[in-house]
């Protein structure tokens, strides 16, 4: 290795340290963490072992946290990336007003997450909310929107992907104005049609828009925290939680810290797998433009 390149090493060095105290040494520490008993504030700390995690296949409240993280991961990044695109189409052409859509669709985005939940809380409240009062104006009863685990969960998923639709528009306007117009031209003195367009020129040499989009969307969504704890806060019960608020909430309500940390590694672990999984598949899809 030559001088200069040694030097350079040197460059390195901050963005590892900052990775050693901010990643490493607190995942170090939670791992640690799931083999104890604590109650997140004293001194003494029970170590027991893989109890913590054998208590992930028997609680119920973890299951149900896990099944709703499914649901707003994939869920969500599934209308993410059809809205996204869908809008992406549209837009990828020149018509007066352009930019002003564009905007208007990824406005929400620019709005954290805490706050877009309070935002919706507005429209799904029962007293007051707009939803009912709409119904109200057509004589219909009220309806408690969020005292229904399942319809709770479905109403967080949409707000997610409302919200960060945007993102994903940008990523596909990005991939569509890469591909080169010669392919289409070539196609359409073929007599390709714009079904046949979309399927054999667009999608395959969007593939890695795509995976930019999904796994984003994806990881994104698996980690769901803020717009839940402000719509719902978890509730009704434990209905509508995610892995990432259960962690919250066995930690600082439940004051159980090593079970929390046990469902944080175990959150950890899952997110990186898809993302393994994901980037392999679509790692294989690639198609050279």
């Amino acid at each position: 290795m030559s001088k200069r390149k040694r030097r350079m090493n040197w460059f390195y060095v901050p963005a590892l340290i900052l990775l050693a105290m901010f990643v490493v040494y607190p995942f170090a520490q939670a791992f640690q963490l799931s083999f104890m008993k604590w109650n997140g504030y004293s001194v003494k700390k029970t170590f027991v072992g893989l109890s913590n995690y054998a208590k992930l296949l028997t609680d119920e409240n973890f299951h149900i946290a896990f099944r709703n993280t499914l649901i707003y991961g994939f869920g969500s990044a599934f209308l993410q990336n059809a809205l996204g695109m869908a809008f992406a189409i549209f837009l990828n052409r020149k018509f007066r007003g352009n930019s002003v859509v564009r905007t208007v669709i990824y406005m929400p985005v620019m709005i954290s997450g805490l706050i877009m939940g309070y935002i919706m809380s507005f429209f799904v409240q029962y007293r007051g909310g707009v939803f009912n009062e709409v119904l109200s104006w057509f004589g219909t009863s009220q309806v408690d929107w969020m005292a229904n685990g399942g319809r709770g969960v479905l109403i967080i998923m949409l707000v997610t992907s409302w919200q960060y639709a945007g993102v994903s528009m940008l990523i596909y306007i990005a991939g569509l104005q890469n591909i080169p117009k010669v392919y289409y031209e070539a196609a359409i003195i073929d007599g390709a049609n714009k079904k046949q367009l979309f399927k054999n020129i667009t999608l395959p040499l969007l593939i890695p828009a795509i995976f930019t989009a999904v796994v984003q969307n994806v990881i994104g969504s698996l980690k769901l925290f803020d717009v839940i704890v402000s719509l719902s806060d978890g509730g009704p019960g434990f209905s509508t939680h995610s892995l990432s608020t259960y962690i919250s909430n066995q930690y600082f309500k439940a004051q159980n810290a090593g079970y929390s940390a046990t469902v944080g590694i175990f959150t950890f672990v899952f997110i990186m797998i898809v993302s393994i999984v994901m980037t392999k598949y679509f790692t294989g899809k690639e198609v050279e433009a």
